[in-house]
């Protein structure tokens, strides 16, 4: 068989990476930059960098416990069931958020090469190493009222049965075991402390959506309101990254949102017009007119606060610069518009 020069060039390209790639089945070296900070001594946090050697089946905190045993016995972190169930050993190794127990080393040398960055869940709130003060996290997860609410005799007779089919809508939230991961990956915090935060609003998913609670409107009320409910949510998807139990926190989010319509509890507000000019968007036209989302939901004089952003958009050709005005049809229409709108109009659940 002839091969081109090209598919010989390829052929010898693989060949070489092949060869010189690492062989993660033996032990490698590996450099760990270690974010360290006593709140009782130090002003300022620093780095320590330990090397030692990684075996294939070491995990994150077999190599936390080698610097704790082999290299500085003050270096301080949380663990306890080391099965992945406590959530206590949650850190971030270069950015990523993981459980230490749960995260295989030479995995994690594979994404970001041999020098490992080890950073507690959030530098701001760190009291020793990798410890961290979780009370922002667990005071927003106990404004939720995570835990059943209802009127049940003291004595019951039987218990209180949940079918498998209705058992299948908790969508697995109540797998969440509260390690904090998507809480300290979400950016949406990170700009406003007073969101309650992927975790806690899972949390009010689960106990809102259980038959045998009785406080639903109660959390959906809470979760509706703006500046700390969902519609504060950026839907950037990092929750989704960090949770080590894949159980999707966005999904449970959206489900809220729904919720909220569906029991007229929405109220009518920027958040939810948005949402709706995104609906009538699709609808009249199968794509977004971004310019008009906002001017449906902010009305003209709300629009001057986002100049700058649309010049941007202007420049990257998303919109126009009579985009948004009045009597201008400025959006194409996609094809087979009208099937869009049927399905808009069968999958709908409620009236927005």
């Amino acid at each position: 068989m002839i091969h081109s020069e090209e598919e010989v060039d390829k052929e010898l390209l693989y060949l070489n990476e092949e060869e010189h790639k690492p062989d993660f089945s033996h032990p490698i070296d590996v450099k760990l930059k270690t974010f360290r900070f006593n709140a009782e001594t130090d002003c300022l946090p620093h780095y320590r960098t330990y090397e030692m050697t990684v075996t294939k089946d070491e995990l994150v905190l077999d190599i936390l416990n080698r610097i704790k045993y082999e290299h500085d016995g003050s270096f301080s972190y949380r663990r306890s069931c080391r099965h992945g169930i406590c959530g206590a050993c949650a850190i971030k190794v270069n950015g990523k958020a993981v459980l230490a127990c749960k995260e295989n080393a030479q995995g994690l040398v594979k994404i970001f090469g041999n020098e490992l960055i080890i950073e507690p869940q959030n530098q701001k709130r760190a009291i020793k190493d990798m410890i961290i003060d979780k009370d922002d996290f667990w005071q927003k997860h106990a404004a939720v009222k995570p835990f059943v609410i209802a009127d049940i005799d003291p004595k019951p007779n039987k218990e209180t049965l949940i079918s498998p089919e209705t058992n299948e809508k908790f969508l697995e939230s109540d797998y969440c075991i509260q390690c904090g991961a998507c809480h300290y990956s979400c950016p949406a915090l990170d700009v406003n402390e007073d969101f309650l935060g992927p975790a806690a609003l899972v949390s009010a998913y689960r106990f809102s959506i259980d038959p045998r609670d009785t406080a639903g409107k109660d959390r959906l009320e809470l979760t509706s309101e703006m500046g700390i409910g969902v519609w504060d949510c950026v839907k950037c998807n990092e929750c989704v990254e960090a949770c080590p139990k894949e159980l999707d926190p966005l999904e449970k989010i959206t489900k809220l949102h729904n919720m909220q319509f569906e029991q007229g509890i929405a109220k009518r507000n920027i958040a939810t017009k948005h949402a709706e000019g995104f609906v009538r968007s699709i609808k009249k036209y199968g794509f977004l007119d971004e310019a008009d989302i906002v001017v449906y939901s902010e009305g003209y004089m709300g629009m001057y606060k986002h100049v700058s952003t649309a010049v941007k958009m202007m420049k990257a050709g998303k919109i126009h610069w009579h985009s948004g005005i009045p009597f201008i049809d400025s959006v194409p229409k996609i094809k087979n518009l009208d099937e869009v709108q049927k399905l808009i109009e069968i999958s709908m659940t409620n009236k927005l």
